[in-house]
């Protein structure tokens, strides 16, 4: 068994904690065919990345702050096949207040609005694409999320299910656990573990309030 020692568990939201992939998919495939943009050439960078990144890097003919507004208004209406995560619930619910918070590459209204939709709790701390100038696979969402939650980075530990999430939190000097739900396992080699779902973590509270996490 795999064990992990931390002080503060840092989610990603999307394909973590809320089951979206499918009305990413939807929409951005949308988005491109409206633009005349590759579908493909726009998935392939689409999950785990703030959508304004994106948008520069596949379209920087176009005002990317409006696109994101258009973009982001349309995913946060799009309820179907949106839930949340199997095992999200009850891994949220076992960790005390105040050590775990969300990062996510979504911006603040879209964030909150998937977070309710679930029926999770909007944590205290939410950092989203709105906070942050450099998103993931930089180390600045992560560092944001530990020092808003006042750990040192070292002390806390990153669930993601992107690359690039990955590679954000190896960045901001955390150890990360891969959830192999967007992408397949062996995309996410970069993680510490890999797990299949969520029920695999299981989390309790030990000495000194440190979270000691099991991989089953």
């Amino acid at each position: 068994m795999i064990e992990f020692r931390c002080s503060a568990i840092l989610f990603d939201l999307d394909g973590v904690l809320i089951d979206s992939t499918r009305s990413v998919d939807r929409q951005w495939r949308a988005w491109a065919r409206e633009k005349s943009i590759d579908e493909e050439k726009v998935m392939a960078i689409a999950h785990g990345v703030r959508t304004i990144e994106v948008i520069r890097a596949v379209a920087p003919h176009l005002d990317a702050a409006a696109e994101v507004r258009w973009l982001e208004g349309r995913e946060a209406e799009d309820q179907v096949d949106v839930a949340v995560m199997p095992g999200a619930a009850q891994l949220v619910a076992a960790i005390p207040d105040g050590k775990w918070c969300v990062v996510t590459s979504g911006t603040r209204h879209l964030a909150s609005a998937r977070l309710r939709l679930g029926g999770l709790p909007v944590p205290k701390v939410l950092i989203t694409a709105d906070d942050v100038t450099n998103g993931k696979p930089h180390p600045e969402p992560y560092l944001k999320g530990a020092a808003g939650l006042g750990f040192k980075p070292e002390e806390c530990l990153v669930i993601e299910d992107a690359p690039a999430g990955i590679r954000s939190a190896h960045a901001a000097g955390m150890k990360a656990i891969g959830l192999a739900s967007t992408y397949p396992a062996s995309a996410l080699s970069d993680a510490d573990v890999v797990v299949e779902k969520l029920a695999q973590i299981l989390v309790s509270l030990k000495a000194a309030r440190m979270l000691e996490i099991s991989i089953g």
